[in-house]
């Protein structure tokens, strides 16, 4: 699937493994929850740049110890009605400092790209036909915000106690 990162097409270098998928002498690779569990040890062996992928189902307290490993976390969207990714894409950058990549992968929607954005994803999986213009179109599309987030933009009740200051 094409990658947008940053704003713009990147080429993947990460091969996802299956669980059952012969371990790669050399490349980054991400793996499951459940094969990080089983094969740690080879997989740190490796030397090579490592990334887990969590199901929607999966808690971020099992890797949380070993967060500093992994360059890339990716996160599964089953369908757009599974919202438990955005849960752990937040409880990964505000709680746990995760500051590697984190992507957003399986049924990932335009219309999801801004809320992705907000929760902490910066690379995302999306469908064959999407375009980039699309992507900036729909992280822009609104500017005001009630509720906070990690990513520092200002809400409405911070505007609102602002406002007497500049009113000064």
């Amino acid at each position: 699937m094409p990658l947008i990162k940053d704003g713009s097409f990147v080429t993947d270098p990460w091969i996802r493994l299956a669980d059952e998928d012969a371990l790669p002498e050399i490349g980054p690779i991400i793996v499951s929850l459940t094969r990080w569990v089983a094969a740690r040890d080879a997989l740190l062996a490796r030397g090579w740049p490592l990334g887990i992928c969590l199901a929607s189902g999966e808690s971020v307290e099992a890797i949380t110890g070993d967060l500093d490993r992994f360059e890339v976390v990716a996160l599964e969207f089953p369908t757009f009605m599974d919202g438990r990714s955005y849960s752990a894409a937040r409880l990964l950058r505000e709680r746990h400092g995760f500051s590697g990549e984190l992507r957003a992968v399986g049924n990932v929607l335009r219309d999801q790209f801004l809320f992705l954005h907000r929760c902490g994803f910066d690379a995302f999986e999306v469908r064959e036909g999407e375009t980039v213009s699309g992507w900036l179109q729909a992280v822009a599309a609104l500017t005001v915000w009630y509720q906070p987030t990690g990513d520092a933009r200002v809400t409405v009740p911070q505007l609102r106690q602002l406002a007497p200051i500049a009113a000064e």
